[in-house]
Parts: structure tokens; C-alpha cells; sequence
């Protein structure tokens, strides 16, 4: 029997396992599957990830797949069906924010004709290849998500703080932050 592979010490639980071993930090340009993170990273705001991977199947389902121009669309007979939907984390602000981050999201895909272009000019449209030693390493927030956050706050997002863009950044592959010893970092150097 062979060991299991070494992961980032947060992904150590099962239920993380899938997700870190092929979704965290792997460059993301998909505009909806980029706007599912952005929703899930504010959704999660106060909470634990595990929380919101657990929930994200519902998330899925409740969200119309996460197609931002049907979410955009939301009305609220819509908004309070979701605030009823215990698949879901179900908080006002942050379902009334996922509403407004739909609309939003669809304007700055217009400017740049698509959002992935827009989010990924923050990193020069090339991920940060960091090489942390531990999970104490790694920052909660960096001027790159401190100007994204104040870019998106002015261009109508809610829940889109300096932490929750460093998270997004994260997921997103805009940064690799899979420590060095994980097996991971190197596999998300090659891409």
C-alpha cells in the first residue's frame, strides 16, 4: 500500500482531498466557473471552507449552475426562495451580494469582453508562483488583492475585501500557494 501524497496541511481532511488535489490554484479562465468562486469565496465570509464545500452541490442547484446572467435576473420571490434553502448558507447580505456580483460581473465582462480578462490583468495575466515552507506563511492579503478588492468594490461587488480576492486568487490559480513540500506545487508550476 502505497502513502498518501503530501497536500497543503489545510487539505489534510477527506473532504478536502478533490478539491485541493485538482481544482485549488489550478489557472482558472472560465468566466462562469470563475464567477461560481467568486460567490462561494463570499459566501464563505465568516465561515469555514469545508462549510462551503459541502454545500456547493446545493450551491450549484440553487444558483442555476451559477450562469451569471440568470442570476443576474433575480428577483425577490427568487432571493427569498434562497434565503429558505438550507443547502445554502442563508444570509440576506450575502445572497442580496451574489445578486448584485451577477449584475456587476456582466458589466466588466462587456468592458473587457470577458471577466476573466479583467480579473486576470491584476496579475499581469500570469500566475504568482510563491514558494511558502508552511501554512504560517502564506498572507491573508496582498497589495495585488488589496487593489483588486478596492477596483471591485468601485465597480459595484459586495463581499469582495482584500481576504476574500486573496482566497479568490487562491482557487483561481492567479497564485500558486500550495506550499513547497506539497505535491501539488510543483504539478501547478507546469501548467
Amino acid at each position: 500500500m502505497s502513502n498518501p501524497p503530501n497536500r497543503c496541511q489545510w487539505a489534510e481532511a477527506p473532504i478536502h482531498h478533490d478539491y485541493h488535489d485538482s481544482e485549488w490554484g489550478v489557472p482558472l479562465r472560465d468566466d462562469q466557473k470563475l464567477f461560481e468562486f467568486l460567490i462561494l469565496e463570499g459566501a464563505q465570509a465568516g465561515l469555514s471552507w469545508t462549510t462551503i464545500l459541502k454545500k456547493r452541490d446545493s450551491y450549484r442547484i440553487a444558483y442555476d449552475n451559477f450562469d451569471p446572467k440568470i442570476v443576474a435576473t433575480y428577483d425577490e420571490k427568487k432571493k427569498t426562495e434562497l434565503l429558505n434553502n438550507p443547502g445554502i448558507v442563508r444570509n440576506r447580505l450575502k445572497v442580496d451580494a451574489s445578486v448584485q456580483n451577477a449584475r456587476s460581473f456582466l458589466k466588466v465582462a462587456e468592458e473587457y469582453d470577458t471577466f476573466a480578462e479583467y480579473i486576470w490583468s491584476f496579475v499581469v495575466d500570469t500566475p504568482i508562483q510563491n514558494n511558502f515552507q508552511t501554512l504560517a506563511d502564506l498572507p491573508a492579503e496582498t497589495e495585488i488583492s488589496k487593489r483588486m478588492s478596492k477596483d471591485l468594490k468601485k465597480r459595484g461587488f459586495k463581499f469582495v475585501g482584500p481576504t476574500i480576492c486573496y482566497a479568490f486568487m487562491q482557487a483561481t490559480g492567479m497564485v500558486n500557494d500550495h506550499t513547497v513540500d506539497c505535491f501539488r506545487h510543483s504539478k501547478i508550476m507546469e501548467l
